[in-house]
């Protein structure tokens, strides 16, 4: 099971009794779920349906939905309206007037359905659960061919994370192998630096065998170690996970940072800190890449 991108575009279509839905659905990063729908407004009662079929679905992202209607020819005919009411009070007046000014001419229909508000075209009164009977099915496919280009990119993501996760193990690796020599250069150095300023018989004295043990001590990096090779594992879990494991991997990642920022505080060694240094490059890019995964 591959990981999924919060990044996608998906389609879907439907018609039934002459109604034809148009679902387009498109979505971008975003840390928590955030869905707009774009509907008729005769149909904004049906948003809470769509967006709960949604939520089912999708955890994490900004997720836009712009939906379409068709009612078809035959229907939009059916709605053309004529105000009697209107028109009729348009004839009185109009006669009363021409009365008055003493105006000849006659009103025919043609000059009638021009005046404001004599004709309308409405929009059908719609069947909601007619619309929400084919709106559900365009819903669906959409869903399906978004969650399809989702999944392969997030195949290209699990692709690119894992690999990365491996060069973390081996920063990891290679931290452990110079971290006992870092006692090691500490002692040869404080020697150097005493023998350098004559105190050769210090080298003897036990309070150098103290601070030795005592630097030793702070040095230590091994529960970190320890800590980074289960958080690194768990991470390799995740990435294979069948769950939407975005936040997780995020919270792991800061967590593999805290880590490693102790283990710099620690080294007291170039050739650690470089490690160091190249392991929190490649985690930068991990958290990168994380904010695209649901």
């Amino acid at each position: 099971m591959s990981l999924r991108s919060m990044t996608g575009y998906g389609r879907g279509q439907a018609t039934e009794h002459g109604i034809t839905v148009t679902v387009e659905m498109s979505g971008v990063n975003r840390k928590t779920l955030d869905l707009v729908c774009a509907l008729p407004r005769s149909l904004q009662s049906l948003e809470p349906r769509i967006l709960a079929a949604i939520q089912e679905r999708i955890t994490r992202g900004r997720i836009s939905l712009d939906i379409s209607l068709d009612y078809g020819a035959a229907s939009q005919r059916q709605r053309v309206q004529f105000n009697h009411a209107l028109a009729a009070a348009y004839v009185d007046t109009l006669r009363e007037e021409a009365r008055a000014l003493k105006l000849d001419g006659s009103l025919s229909l043609d000059v009638l359905v021009q005046l404001p508000g004599v004709v309308n075209v409405a929009p059908p009164q719609a069947d909601l659960d007619a619309v929400w009977s084919v709106m559900a099915q365009a819903v669906r496919r959409a869903l399906r061919a978004f969650e399809q280009m989702r999944r392969k990119e997030g195949k290209a993501l699990q692709s690119d994370l894992q690999a990365r996760i491996q060069l973390l193990k081996s920063r990891v690796i290679d931290i452990r192998k110079q971290a006992p020599n870092v006692v090691k250069q500490y002692r040869t150095q404080l020697g150097k630096r005493l023998a350098e300023a004559g105190w050769q018989k210090a080298l003897q004295d036990d309070r150098l065998v103290r601070e030795l043990a005592l630097f030793a001590d702070r040095s230590d990096i091994s529960e970190e170690l320890t800590r980074l090779d289960s958080h690194i594992k768990q991470a390799m879990q995740m990435t294979r996970s069948r769950q939407a494991t975005g936040r997780s991997l995020d919270f792991m990642a800061q967590e593999m940072l805290r880590e490693i920022n102790t283990v710099g505080s620690k080294g007291h060694d170039a050739r650690l800190l470089h490690h160091v240094v190249e392991f929190k490059a490649e985690l930068e890019r991990i958290r990168e890449q994380v904010q695209n995964i649901e």
